[in-house]
């Protein structure tokens, strides 16, 4: 398995966390985080340009602002040459 920990949520409680990981061999960016409530997920559906609700296997989640710095360390990880 390819997957590495990135970072946990700095305020975590340790009870269903936002966590990111990346896995190195698919080149994927993984992430555990708050699934989003209807009124979100539709004002989505309504934005997005594929003019589609979203997909069984597809979700919108919600990310935290104070997990930008650990997201962006995983994208790093997968794409270091970007700076």
């Amino acid at each position: 398995m390819t997957i590495h920990f990135v970072g946990i949520d700095p305020e975590t409680d340790e009870d269903g966390c936002p966590t990111a990981w990346v896995d190195k061999q698919a080149e994927d960016l993984l992430l555990q985080s708050f699934q989003a409530d209807d009124e979100t997920t539709e004002a989505c559906e309504a934005l997005s340009p594929a003019r589609a609700p979203i997909p069984p296997g597809e979700t919108i989640i919600r990310i935290p602002k104070r997990m930008i710095p650990i997201i962006r360390k995983a994208c790093d990880e997968l794409d270091p040459g970007v700076h």
